[in-house]
């Protein structure tokens, strides 16, 4: 039996938009909405160059990357193809207008992924 986390209602949630949902470890959780209601979950990291889900533009049941304009399907977190690479999801239940993320999942799901760090890469220097 799942443990679930109330987040937010529905309404909280822009149409066609997203709501953020901090971790203590890990990355931020992407929440969406669609113009149907429908809520999806996934962490906030798209699978190419991990640029913010959050920040993309909403359509049907996917989300478009704001870096490279990756599309993401919201229910399984996989990549349009012939791009390639999914990002983790979350288990969502709405009951009663309340937006609910699996509190187990929360704590325990994508840990091991990291941020990506802005800025130029730094190069090795060879000693001399």
């Amino acid at each position: 039996m799942s443990d679930w986390k109330k987040i937010c209602l529905v309404t909280d949630i822009p149409v066609l938009g997203s709501r953020c949902v901090a971790r203590p470890q890990g990355m931020d959780v992407a929440v969406f909405r669609n113009a149907q209601d429908e809520v999806f979950a996934l962490l906030d990291r798209c699978p190419h160059k991990g640029g913010p889900l959050s920040q993309g533009i909403v359509f049907g049941t996917s989300v478009a990357c704001p870096l490279h304009n990756w599309t993401i399907g919201m229910a399984d977190g996989c990549a349009q193809a012939p791009d390639e690479g999914c990002t983790p999801k979350f288990a969502v239940k709405v009951e009663g207008g309340a937006v609910h993320l699996d509190a187990t999942e929360l704590a325990t799901h994508a840990l091991d992924l990291a941020a990506p760090v802005a800025g130029p890469q730094q190069k090795e220097t060879a000693a001399v």
